[in-house]
């Protein structure tokens, strides 16, 4: 009798996961999606098929495939609470923005930039992808390691300087549709970081 491949038998008929195996088996089963075909080309079905999940099993967790999508997202963007110690302002900006290149030129950017037409009607969660993108915080970290070992004087830190290096990173990927070169980073840690953490604030209200 000839047997039926694996990728043709009813889901019922395979071994039951549950769980955190099941859920890894789905978010494996994204990342090869998105790597391999792309977000536009992803769906609720194939990732089912890849994972060997029912349909059922992904919609009971996620209602969508944006809710998917910002779920994996999460997954992949790396712990904001760690972020490259080198001892240096400069080291530590060059580490910061290359992991951040690299993030965007895998699958959690491909996501990102698929993300980006799914969820500007909705503020709120287009106001988490740019949380997700910017990530100013882990910044915020960064430069406070650069102002406790005297490199940085406290008062040129504004939330706006924080969130200048991640917004230079993001247009380049999403707006100009190409990936983060060692040059490109090395340019907004030189050319407008560094130079940005050492200038005097700007008083409201002119000089």
């Amino acid at each position: 009798m000839q047997s039926v491949p694996s990728s043709e038998m009813d889901h019922r008929r395979r071994p039951r996961r549950r769980g955190k195996a099941l859920d890894e088996a789905i978010f494996c089963a994204v990342v090869a999606e998105l790597a391999e075909n792309g977000y536009t080309r992803l769906s609720m079905e194939t990732v089912a098929e890849r994972a060997r999940a029912s349909k059922a099993s992904l919609y009971r967790r996620w209602p969508s495939r944006v809710e998917l999508m910002m779920d994996t997202v999460t997954r992949l963007l790396p712990d904001h609470e760690d972020p490259p110690d080198t001892g240096s302002l400069r080291g530590d900006l060059l580490a910061l923005l290359r992991q951040a290149a690299a993030v965007l030129a895998g699958p959690a950017g491909e996501a990102m930039r698929g993300l980006l037409s799914d969820v500007l009607g909705d503020p709120e969660r287009a106001a988490w992808l740019r949380s997700c993108a910017q990530r100013s915080g882990v910044m915020g970290t960064v430069v406070r390691r650069a102002v406790a070992r005297g490199e940085v004087d406290a008062a040129c830190v504004t939330p706006r300087r924080l969130e200048t290096g991640q917004a230079l990173l993001c247009h380049h990927f999403f707006l100009l549709s190409a990936p983060v070169s060692e040059a490109v980073v090395v340019e907004i840690v030189d050319e407008v970081l560094l130079p940005l953490l050492s200038a005097p604030p700007v008083r409201a209200g002119g000089r």
